[in-house]
């Protein structure tokens, strides 16, 4: 895993995982790496693998079983979209309509950059 300067280490770890669960890596109820062998896997140190899964688990991402491990919690997928779904149209979007208007872009260029994913798409 690479990090970038743009956000803080545990935050980047937990995107990377809630990535992971809504591609289908993890499912509801799998077992996610132990806080020791995450750390290991990426080379930082456990507890800021802790942090992470603890602000995770406050978002009911992942559960704890005491004794066993973390788990993808049941919501997760859903509650993974929505809080997605949200930052893109507050951030994201705004960002990419301003480059969009800086970069002179117009309907007619992005009509062909859709057709072209959608052709993309069909083959």
């Amino acid at each position: 895993m690479e990090f970038k300067n743009s956000k803080g280490i545990f935050q980047q770890i937990a995107d990377n995982l809630c990535d992971r669960i809504l591609l289908g890596e993890y499912s509801v109820g799998d077992k996610v790496p132990s806080v020791r062998e995450q750390a290991a896997n990426i080379g930082v140190n456990h507890n800021t693998v802790m942090r992470t899964y603890t602000e995770l688990q406050r978002e009911e991402i992942i559960s704890n079983k005491r004794g066993i491990g973390f788990f993808v919690a049941e919501d997760a997928p859903l509650r993974i979209l929505a809080v997605r779904r949200q930052e893109f149209f507050e951030f994201t979007l705004p960002d990419l309509i301003d480059q969009i208007e800086l970069l002179k872009i117009t309907k007619s260029d992005v009509k062909t950059l859709i057709t072209k994913l959608e052709e993309n798409e069909n083959k």
